[in-house]
């Protein structure tokens, strides 16, 4: 109850609240794609990446988030080229710009004067007391977004991440979809490092679609809970970390854990028992 009431009492609170809701449900959305295309790696690259442009944005004394969206675009669309044109292997690709992403953010922020360790370790684990209302709002727009998208045209996405050429076949603009996606993924990850930071935002973006994925194959209901899963553990992470003042990106891990174990044993358990009726 204290929680509850702190919410009312204090607006930083409450901003970290709907952050860690819409984060949840827009992580939830984008994730799914990512883990039925196999593609966690490329979101990890450009989680990464971004890092290079909060440094370059610290140390021109601008905006970090913007920055940070500028880079994570780029090397969104930059590893969908490569691989899409062959030009170079799309592992290969997410971890050349994955290590020169962190390298320039550590140097640019290095550089910058006056910095102190705060500043990197904020952006890396997630500060999210830091959360304005402008951030809150670009998250809610992004989420109405992905929310709508994912009503209107959730079908082709799915064939694309599960069969691009069957989707091909299908009359489907492929190409056009997976940039689109990779773009989105990129915002989606800048707009949430607020959340949970560099390091921790992937899994975010990947346990609450794998529970999911572990008590049904609809896809259509696995983008659906993994947007719930992702912000009611957000809320219930925020809530422990105030309890117990716990850093926030961690107690989400935490319950995204807990829950990636539930998910398991529930699945072990319907198994068990259409074996015995089987």
């Amino acid at each position: 109850m204290e929680f509850f009431y702190a919410i009312t009492r204090y607006a930083y609170l409450h901003n970290a609240l709907m952050a860690s809701l819409l984060a949840g449900v827009a992580c939830g959305i984008v994730g799914t794609y990512v883990v039925c295309r196999r593609t966690v790696f490329l979101a990890g690259g450009i989680t990464h990446a971004s890092f290079g442009g909060l440094g370059l944005a610290f140390y021109l004394g601008q905006n970090p988030i913007v920055g940070a969206l500028a880079f994570a675009v780029l090397s969104a669309l930059g590893i969908e080229w490569a691989g899409d044109r062959g030009r170079i292997r799309e592992d290969s690709a997410i971890g050349i710009i994955w290590s020169v992403g962190m390298a320039l953010g550590v140097l640019f922020m290095s550089l910058r004067p006056g910095y102190t360790s705060g500043d990197l370790a904020n952006y890396l684990f997630g500060s999210i007391v830091t959360v304005t209302r402008a951030d809150v709002a670009a998250l809610a727009v992004l989420t109405v977004l992905l929310v709508a998208g994912a009503a209107l045209w959730l079908r082709p996405v799915m064939y694309i991440a599960f069969d691009r050429e069957f989707a091909r076949s299908q009359g489907i603009a492929t190409q056009r979809v997976s940039y689109l996606m990779a773009a989105l993924t990129a915002v989606t990850i800048v707009l949430a490092i607020r959340v949970m930071g560099i390091v921790l935002l992937l899994s975010l973006m990947t346990v609450p679609a794998v529970a999911m994925n572990l008590l049904t194959k609809s896809f259509r209901t696995i983008t659906a809970g993994a947007a719930a899963l992702g912000a009611l553990s957000g809320a219930a992470g925020l809530a422990i970390s105030y309890r117990w003042e716990l850093p926030s990106g961690v107690a989400i891990i935490f319950v995204l854990t807990a829950s990636l174990i539930v998910a398991k044993l529930l699945s072990l358990q319907t198994k068990r028992v259409k074996t015995r009726h089987g």
